[in-house]
């Protein structure tokens, strides 16, 4: 046989031959059937693959983050047991007690009929019937040697049970009870009812943390159930139907199974239809997250099932609070569904970040500023153009910052915009006049960038709410075009662009930007179009669906342009007082550097929100009104101002009036139908006295 035979003959699938009945055929253990195959006698069937021999030791022995989670989940799961079958003790123990009289009857009869040789009744019985006296006499006789015999052993165990619990009784008193207690719980387990378990069994539900073992049974359940016709086709009789790379295990905080799905069928299939899948495994949709593996073939899935919701699990903590970072390697985000880190190379790329309001859009932004703050070298210009201050701390070490919802903010983002423009002719030019030993590719590097005679260092213009910017009646189409050529050429000569955005229409975000950024990261949206604007053309239609996500999933969405495939993330969470203590230290690091400049340095000055929460607050009260609950200020405010609170409700109110300094309270008021309530409320003195406190 030529080589190149040979090679197909190792290729091809194996196929094994079942006997006809009555011979016998010699099979290779790798190609033993498998349970849910068809097997027909005399015929060819075909079986699938050898599975590829596992790594020796499991993942969770070699890797200590994987260890961490296994022994989680057995102490959960150890846990729930106990307290399950702890909880339910004192009914057990008088089930027990009531099966005991039972057990004693079943005890002394099995003891009376092997004592007095009742097996052998039957035969003496027989040959009373025949008058057969020698037959009945020689049994007779046996029976009374078989009395004698087991009378004198069943004595002599009694004797000795009695001489062992006397001696147990003297040296330890305890003996009796610890006998007694014994001796009623094996008669209650002999009385027990033969027909039904002595004692329930626990139901793993996926309370308390621990989530039931996923089985190939529950995932071919779930995927029938999916409505695919290739997959039901191959579910029925005569199928190729759907194997598995494996048992399923458990990796991390949930449980893993590679699937390898019907021919024809591909991972994405299945991905788009995520919430029919939880429907089907019976758990929530946030514990539930298929992906392909594309190390393998489109047809093979990995099924990763958690014990609880992305949105329900520890937060992680930020790895950076006590490092600094560098804008040429990986930046941490957040962390994935399994609690593995997800990170950004944001230097040759721009970068946008979309989702409704209040789904921790500007959060978000703000864990991936706070890391670039802590790299000297990047200049910063950061414009938040809600006016609320959540981007303040980068205030004290921007070159550029500016805040608010008026022209001001947008005309200085304009200008930073227009600046740029002009930086990248510039910077075109020095690049282009470096020396080869410096930059043999003609690309940035970091020792390029360290060198500030090259004036080549890294720049970071962001833009929040950037829909306020581009749809500006009179900056916005000048803001669009120049924000669409830094997006094309800026990444190859060190200026990034971070755009966030809420609503991703082309009017409010132009068609030539979404469709040239590099790195999309899509909290919640509402419809397919949004979803699209943001992780691009086709995504929603290939699964990658961020509308699936809740009103829960605060901070979760999926993060294109970093690896293969999209990738779940759980931002990490960095509250305004932890970024004010980074962007302190990130401050005197700069200073050390000496790279401080602009609004940082006093060179510039910054523009401050001509308006905030707390004056358009103020601006509802009507005259005569010394203080309104909650639900009326936001209700009023969603009337003036939709862009900002329309997605707000009371609580939100309250949660940003409070980091405003404004002290809230209850609030009893006429409901207006003539009853009086109780209810949290702002008085109009204490959003006055904030107010003057600022500078």
């Amino acid at each position: 046989m030529s080589e190149d035979a040979f090679r197909r003959a190792e290729d091809a699938p194996k196929l094994f031959v079942v006997p006809a009945p009555g011979t016998e055929l010699a099979v290779p253990e790798d190609l033993a059937p498998a349970e849910a195959d068809e097997v027909v006698d005399g015929e060819i069937v075909r079986y699938r693959q050898p599975i590829p021999a596992r790594r020796v030791l499991p993942v969770w022995i070699v890797d200590p983050v994987e260890r961490r989670h296994a022994t989680s989940w057995a102490t959960a799961y150890a846990r729930h047991h106990v307290l399950y079958y702890g909880a339910r003790a004192p009914l057990y123990v008088l089930r027990i007690a009531s099966y005991t009289p039972r057990g004693a009857y079943r005890v002394t009869r099995q003891w009376a009929g092997w004592a007095f040789d009742a097996e052998a009744a039957a035969l003496r019985r027989d040959a009373v019937v025949r008058s057969d006296h020698d037959t009945y006499f020689k049994h007779a006789h046996l029976r009374n040697e078989r009395v004698k015999l087991r009378l004198i052993v069943s004595g002599s165990v009694a004797g000795a049970a009695v001489v062992a619990a006397s001696v147990g009784t003297v040296f330890l008193p305890l003996t009796p009870w610890a006998l007694l207690i014994t001796l009623l719980a094996v008669l209650g387990y002999i009385g027990r009812p033969l027909d039904r378990v002595l004692i329930e069994r626990s139901v793993i539900t996926g309370a308390d943390g621990v989530a039931p073992r996923l089985t190939p049974s529950m995932v071919i359940r779930a995927l029938g159930a999916l409505g695919n016709a290739e997959i039901n086709k191959a579910l029925g009789k005569g199928g190729e139907g759907i194997t598995f790379a494996g048992d399923p295990l458990r990796d991390g905080p949930g449980w893993r199974a590679d699937v390898d799905l019907p021919f024809g069928v591909t991972a994405k299939d299945v991905i788009g239809k995520r919430d029919r899948l939880a429907s089907g495994l019976r758990r929530p949709i946030g514990c539930v997250w298929p992906e392909p593996d594309v190390d393998e073939h489109e047809g093979r899935l990995i099924l990763w099932v958690g014990d609880k919701p992305l949105n329900r699990q520890t937060p992680a903590a930020w790895p950076l609070l006590t490092d600094v970072a560098d804008v040429f390697k990986p930046l941490p985000l957040g962390v994935d569904q399994r609690g593995r880190p997800v990170t950004v190379t944001l230097i040759f790329a721009n970068l946008l970040i979309g989702s409704l309001p209040r789904m921790g859009k500007t959060f978000s932004l703000r864990v991936l500023l706070l890391a670039l703050a802590l790299d000297v070298t990047i200049e910063h210009r950061v414009f938040e153009l809600k006016g609320t201050g959540d981007l303040a701390c980068m205030s004290k070490l921007a070159h550029h910052y500016a805040s608010g919802l008026g022209d001001d903010a947008a005309l200085a983002c304009l200008e930073s915009l227009r600046e740029l423009d002009r930086e990248l002719v510039l910077r075109a030019d020095r690049i282009k006049r470096l020396p080869k030993h410096l930059a043999p590719e003609s690309k940035l590097t970091r020792a390029i960038c360290n060198d500030r005679r090259l004036k080549l260092w890294p720049i970071v213009l962001t833009v929040d709410e950037a829909q306020n910017l581009f749809s500006h009646s009179q900056y916005g189409d000048e803001a669009g075009e120049l924000a669409e050529r830094i997006i094309k050429v800026g990444p190859a000569m060190g200026v990034i662009l971070i755009l966030a955005t809420q609503r991703p229409d082309a009017k409010s975000l132009p068609t030539g930007i979404s469709a040239n950024v590099v790195m999309r990261f899509a909290l919640k949206v509402m419809d397919q179009a949004s979803n699209d604007m943001i992780l691009g053309t086709s995504r929603y239609k290939n699964g990658t669906k961020a509308t699936d996500f809740s009103r829960k999933d605060l901070g979760i969405g999926y993060l294109l342009g970093e690896g293969d495939e999209p990738q779940t993330v759980r931002t990490y969470y960095v509250d305004s007082p932890a970024a004010e203590a980074i962007t302190d230290r990130a401050l005197a690091l700069r200073q050390e550097a000496g790279t401080v400049t602009g609004v940082a340095a006093g060179e510039v000055e910054a523009i401050a929100p001509a308006e905030t929460l707390v004056d358009h607050a103020l601006s509802v009260f009507r005259a005569g009104e010394d203080a309104l609950w909650n639900e009326v200020i936001v209700a009023r405010l969603a009337e003036v101002h939709p862009e900002l609170y329309g997605e707000w409700d009371a609580r939100d109110l309250g949660n940003a009036l409070a980091g405003h300094g404004v002290n809230r309270r209850q609030l009893e008021r006429d409901d207006g139908d003539g009853t009086r309530k109780n209810r949290r409320g702002v008085d109009r003195l204490a959003l006055e006295e904030v107010t003057q406190k600022r500078p």
